[in-house]
């Protein structure tokens, strides 16, 4: 059986929707806890291709996996990256009682994960441009 090499867009916005209302749940109650369900999601999608939430949100898709917007693994797995290490931060600053450190990384990730909601993808973007850095140093060095 060969890997997938994208994930059907309504999976991503479902992942996305996870940390951000992870987030405003967190603010709203103080159990920092709670962050840790979209951390170790994201996590286990990194490390082992299985992303718990994402899982659960396939049983609900209506059509063919196939039908749907991709959006590409390697990507997805970047932009899981940088969630996890805000998500990591927020409960770390939680954690330890630095209130400056967890609400900078919580909002960080609230807002990327609320604008990738609505269309723009802040960790794309991020790659892209890191990609074109390396592409004009190549340029440079050859």
């Amino acid at each position: 059986m060969t890997k997938p090499i994208s994930i059907p867009r309504p999976l991503v916005r479902v992942n996305q929707w996870v940390i951000f209302l992870s987030v405003v749940i967190t603010w709203v109650s103080g159990q920092f806890w709670i962050l840790g369900i979209p951390l170790i999601a994201n996590l286990l999608g990194i490390f082992t291709g299985f992303n718990p939430i994402m899982r659960f949100a396939k049983l609900f898709l209506t059509k063919d996996v196939k039908s749907y917007i991709p959006e590409e693994i390697g990507q997805q797995k970047f932009n899981s990256a940088i969630a996890s290490l805000c998500l990591a931060g927020g409960i770390a600053g939680f954690a330890i009682n630095l209130p400056v450190v967890a609400y900078s990384f919580t909002i960080m990730v609230a807002v990327a994960s609320f604008v990738a909601i609505l269309g723009f993808c802040i960790g794309c973007f991020m790659l892209f441009q890191y990609k074109q850095y390396q592409y004009r140093r190549s340029l440079k060095n050859s």
